[in-house]
């Protein structure tokens, strides 16, 4: 047991509780070696914090459930809500490890030099939103770490721990690898602590985390107020310009192609599936666009232990204590699966910008954010599509009306619905804005003409199934 100076461990708690309700959330990374001497210096760490909200997140090496989701899902997964403290102790830097020197490739669909590209991102995404990162890596000679080996042999309850590190060891250098990451020039430098002394290694460790809390708790911005969504004046479309009325399908021909579209679909969804390849699917569009029947027929002969169908409502309490990008992070498919997403972390640049939920900063940095992220997904083997539905305004007050009058479709017309069709110039903007920023190659932006939903519907299937096609004839050509 590490004997830790009470005077440090005191602050340490006065620090952490003023981190904690001034709702920052906050992230301690623990790397080291095996045998290193970072379990006890984590556990001393996790015995002087406040158990109610503190976390200790433990990540083993990448099993089989893992290797089934993208690369960062499990710490996505894991952001501590805010005030609260996550300590992670080993983290996406040994997942790399693991996953580079043991060749892991099942859920990557690119090289390593992207994935780590993607964990900088993520680091940044989270600083960027108020996370507090601290980095620690426990660092010990070869002779301090065969002194705890040999310890762990002699005791027979503990051998087969020796025996799983030394398993570790053989099969990757960590020390090499952990220092091309110490000796990077990042805002969120490493700190390293020798554990020669057990009680000088705990001593910096938690002199180390008061001192920058205390900074981050001094140098906290005043709250702003400013939520400027920033709209132009008689603002003027120059992308939804298409003639609607000519983007239409008979019932007839639709009653013939559907059909066979939605075979062609459940054909797709085995196919994917025994390639292991995600596919996650975005619908944003104008209130009454059409979106959930859009999804409806998309799904309707598919396999339903193969799919998870996300429709999303306002934000929770709980969601709102976190990331904005962390309830939808949590919820897309494993490899092999399919994600419906009924409005998205698109959110963030649409309702959020135009009602005055997000400050001014925080949507203006989602473009960039959302790139990120979903270059993460697209590193990590995913098919990402996005379709924009779009109507015209006249269309529109039609659909709001029959709702009205129909009683089994009264439940979907609601006072929002009508308040947001006064803003219709500001969510138009909105929307080409977000277009024209998050449309890339790795998750581009479909825009279907809506007022026919005959149409719409046919075209996102026809377009689900021409890019999946593409994507798993890459895929038997690489076997």
């Amino acid at each position: 047991m590490i004997s830790i100076d009470k005077a440090l461990e005191f602050e340490l708690g006065e620090v952490t509780r003023q981190a904690y309700e001034m709702n920052i959330p906050v992230m301690i990374i623990i790397e080291g070696a095996p045998a290193s001497g970072k379990s006890r210096l984590a556990n001393a760490l996790y015995m002087s914090l406040d158990a109610k909200y503190t976390d200790f997140v433990a990540a083993r090496p990448p099993q089989e459930s893992d290797l089934r989701y993208p690369f960062l899902h499990r710490y996505w997964y894991h952001l501590p809500k805010n005030g609260n403290i996550n300590i992670h102790f080993r983290s996406w830097y040994s997942q790399y490890i693991e996953y580079k020197d043991f060749d892991i490739k099942r859920n990557i669909n690119t090289d390593f030099k992207q994935i780590e590209k993607d964990m900088k991102n993520f680091e940044e995404t989270l600083k960027n939103n108020g996370y507090e990162i601290l980095k620690f890596y426990i660092n010990t000679d070869k002779k301090v770490r065969d002194r705890h080996l040999q310890k762990l042999k002699d005791n027979p309850v503990l051998k087969w721990k020796a025996e799983e590190f030394q398993s570790r060891l053989q099969h990757y250098d960590y020390d090499t690898e952990m220092k091309h990451f110490l000796d990077l020039n990042t805002e969120l430098p490493w700190t390293c602590i020798d554990f020669h002394n057990k009680e000088d290694a705990a001593a910096n460790l938690y002199s180390k985390i008061i001192e920058q809390l205390k900074k981050r708790i001094n140098s906290a911005p005043e709250q702003t107020t400013d939520q400027d969504g920033m709209f132009t004046d008689h603002f003027k479309t120059k992308m939804f310009t298409f003639d609607l009325k000519k983007e239409k399908i008979k019932k007839k021909e639709y009653k013939e192609i559907l059909p066979k579209l939605q075979s062609r679909m459940r054909e797709i969804q085995f196919q994917l599936y025994q390639k292991k390849i995600p596919l996650v699917l975005v619908y944003e569009g104008m209130d009454a666009a059409g979106k959930g029947g859009n999804i409806k027929r998309t799904r309707a002969l598919l396999d339903p232990t193969g799919y998870k169908n996300n429709a999303t409502g306002p934000p929770s309490n709980i969601e709102l204590n976190h990331h904005y990008l962390w309830r939808f992070a949590k919820r897309i498919p494993k490899s092999g699966h399919i994600g419906f997403f009924d409005r998205s972390w698109y959110g963030r640049v649409l309702v959020e910008r135009v009602e005055g939920f997000a400050k001014t900063r925080e949507w203006q940095q989602a473009y960039g954010e959302i790139n990120d992220y979903e270059k993460s997904l697209h590193n990590s083997g995913a098919i990402i599509i996005k379709f924009f539905l779009s109507l015209d305004k006249d269309e529109q007050l039609e659909r709001f009306k029959e709702r009205e009058n129909t009683p089994e479709k009264q439940w979907k017309i609601t006072d929002e619905d009508w308040r947001n069709r006064e803003n219709w110039a500001l969510y138009l903007e909105a929307s080409e804005d977000m277009i024209n920023k998050t449309n890339t190659s790795y998750a581009p932006w479909k825009i279907i003409p809506a007022n026919d939903k005959r149409f719409a519907r046919i075209t996102a299937l026809k377009t689900i199934i021409e890019i999946c096609e593409e994507r798993l004839a890459e895929a038997n050509k690489r076997v």
